[in-house]
C-alpha cells in the first residue's frame, strides 16, 4: 500500500460566490487561467470530463468523472493526467475537490488533490494550483 498525499491550495477572490463558480465551471473562462486546457463536460454526477490541450509542444488528454456537485458549492472529480507516466486504471487516478465558501464579498476557493504518491508530486502539484488559483483570481477581481 503506498502512502497517498494530498495537495491543497486556497484563495480568497473578491468576487461572489456566482462568478467563481462560473469560472470554474464555463470552457471559456477555464481557457483563460488554466494553461489553455480546453474543458469539456456537462457538470453532471456521473459525466465524463476531459482537458486537453497542448504543454511544453506535447499534446495532453487528461480526464475524469464528476464524482458529486453542489452548484456554487462544490465539485468533486476523479482526475488521471496523461502526464503522470502511470497507466490508465481505475487505482491511478486523484480526486480534485473544488470548494466554495461565501463570505460577504470574498469566495474563498480551496482546491484539494489527493491519492498523490509522493511528497516531490504533492508539491508540484501544490505549485501548479498555486498559478491556476492566481491567474484566477487576475481574471475575475
Amino acid at each position: 500500500m503506498k502512502t497517498k498525499f494530498i495537495a491543497s491550495k486556497t484563495v480568497a477572490v473578491k468576487a461572489p460566490v456566482s462568478k467563481v463558480w462560473e469560472a470554474l465551471t464555463k470552457p471559456e473562462l477555464i481557457k483563460k487561467y488554466f494553461f489553455g486546457t480546453e474543458a469539456s463536460t456537462d457538470w453532471k454526477k456521473g459525466s465524463p470530463i476531459f482537458f486537453r490541450g497542448e504543454w511544453e509542444g506535447k499534446p495532453y488528454e487528461d480526464k475524469g468523472v464528476i464524482l458529486d456537485i453542489i452548484p456554487e458549492k462544490m465539485v468533486k472529480y476523479s482526475y488521471w493526467s496523461s502526464f503522470s507516466g502511470t497507466p490508465d486504471i481505475p487505482e491511478n487516478y486523484a480526486n480534485v475537490t473544488y470548494e466554495l465558501s461565501p463570505n460577504n464579498d470574498v469566495t474563498t476557493l480551496t482546491i484539494t488533490q489527493d491519492g498523490l504518491d509522493s511528497e516531490e508530486r504533492k508539491t508540484h502539484s501544490e505549485s501548479n494550483w498555486g498559478m491556476v488559483l492566481e491567474n484566477l483570481k487576475k481574471l475575475i477581481e
